[in-house]
């Protein structure tokens, strides 16, 4: 996808506005975030909107997975979307389709 380098994922936002050092290497970057973590952060961003696809990916993800409808949602976005999902949140380890960059403290 042009100009966008990875899906953030909310607690990256969070991390990004508490000013944390571990995420300063990534503001060199474009990022996009689903439609999700817009909801969560009550926040004006460039936002992946859910579409067939994603919905599809989603109750894959869901069944194979068994993990929340959100988290479902935003691992889903990085997947039809070909993007790695940058979070710190170890839940999205599991799910192997995806392209993930982890972060932490």
């Amino acid at each position: 996808m042009n100009g966008i380098d990875f899906l953030a994922e909310t607690n990256f936002l969070i991390h990004l506005n508490q000013g944390e050092p571990f995420v300063e290497s990534f503001l060199d970057y474009g990022f996009a975030v689903s439609f999700i973590t817009e909801i969560e952060l009550l926040d004006d961003c460039l936002v992946l909107d859910m579409n067939y696809q994603i919905k599809q990916k989603c109750i894959y993800i869901r069944k194979k997975y068994k993990i929340k409808i959100p988290d479902a949602i935003i691992a889903s976005t990085a997947i039809v979307y070909n993007i790695p999902l940058i979070t710190s949140d170890k839940g999205f380890d599991k799910i192997k389709e995806i392209d993930l960059l982890f972060i932490q403290k």
